[in-house]
C-alpha cells in the first residue's frame, strides 16, 4: 500500500472505489497477503509504463488502480510516434513478467497468485480498448491503415471481443462482468469521441512540426496515416500543411 500512496503523492493517481471493496473482502476472507501481492504485480506492471513514457518524456495525465489491473493515462499528442507508443505499452506487460518471477523465487507464493498473475497478463493482452492487447494492435492499425480507418476498426474489435468475452465467461463472476462492462463504458466513449480524435489528430499536424521523413501521396484528408506527411493530389499538388491550413483558416 505504500507504494500506492507515493504514487498519489508523485501523479494523478485514481483508485477505484471497487479496489477497496475487494481489498476489504480479502481482508475478512484471510486472503490479504495473497490481494496485496497481487496489487504489487499491477502496481508494478505500470510503473513499467510510467518508466518508459518517462524515458520519452510523455506526461501522465492520470493512474486508475482496477482491483484487477491499473490503466495509465499519458498527456501525449494523438501524432506520437508508432514505435514510442510499441515500447510504452510493452513495458508493462514485460516488468510484471520479471517482478513476478522475482517474487516466485524469493516469496513463498501459492498458486492463486501464479493463477491471477496470468490471468492478468493473459487478459491486459486483450485487444480491447484500453487494455495493452488495443495499444498494440492499434500500433499495427496505425501502421498498415490510415488513421481514421485503424480507430475505427480499434473500437469494432474492442466491441467483437468484450462481446466474446461475456459469451465465453460460462458462469457468473461478478469481478469479471464489472471489469468487462467498465472496457465497454470506454469503448462506448471512445466511440463517442471518434469524430473529436480525428479533428484533433488532424489539428496537431497543422499545429505542430512533427519532422516525419516519409511522405504519402494521397487524395483526401480521410487517407491520411499517423507514421508519414502527405502531399495532396489535385490540379496542383499541395502539401499537408497547406491544405490543413485551408481547411483551418476557413474554420476560424
Amino acid at each position: 500500500m505504500g507504494i500506492i500512496l507515493i504514487l498519489k503523492n508523485l501523479f494523478k493517481i485514481k483508485i477505484h472505489p471497487f479496489f477497496y471493496i475487494f481489498m476489504f473482502t480479502a481482508l475478512i476472507t484471510g486472503n490479504f497477503r495473497n490481494y496485496i501481492i497481487f496489487t504489487s504485480i499491477i502496481i508494478i506492471h505500470e510503473i513499467g509504463h510510467i518508466t518508459a513514457g518517462k524515458l520519452f518524456s510523455w506526461k501522465i495525465k492520470k493512474i486508475i488502480i482496477l482491483p484487477f489491473g491499473g490503466i495509465t493515462i499519458f498527456r501525449n499528442l494523438i501524432n506520437t510516434n508508432l514505435i514510442e507508443q510499441l515500447i510504452v505499452t510493452l513495458s508493462g506487460p514485460i516488468l510484471q513478467i520479471i517482478y513476478f518471477y522475482f517474487i516466485k523465487t524469493t516469496l513463498n507464493i501459492d498458486n492463486t497468485i501464479t493463477y491471477y498473475n496470468y490471468a492478468l497478463l493473459f487478459f491486459n493482452l486483450l485487444p480491447i480498448h484500453p487494455l495493452d492487447g488495443s495499444k498494440i494492435i492499434y500500433v499495427i492499425l496505425c501502421y498498415i491503415l490510415p488513421f481514421k480507418t485503424a480507430h475505427i476498426l480499434l473500437i469494432i474489435i474492442s466491441f467483437i471481443i468484450s462481446t466474446i468475452c461475456i459469451l465465453i465467461l460460462g458462469h457468473f463472476d461478478l469481478i469479471i462482468y464489472l471489469t468487462i462492462l467498465f472496457l465497454i463504458i470506454k469503448s462506448i466513449k471512445e466511440a463517442i469521441n471518434h469524430k473529436y480524435i480525428f479533428n484533433k489528430f488532424l489539428f496537431e499536424r497543422y499545429a505542430y512540426n512533427l519532422n516525419l521523413k516519409k511522405i504519402k501521396y494521397i487524395s483526401n484528408i480521410n487517407e491520411m496515416y499517423l507514421w508519414c506527411r502527405h502531399i495532396f493530389i489535385s490540379k496542383k499538388n499541395i502539401t499537408e500543411k497547406q491544405f490543413l491550413s485551408k481547411m483551418f483558416d476557413n474554420n476560424t
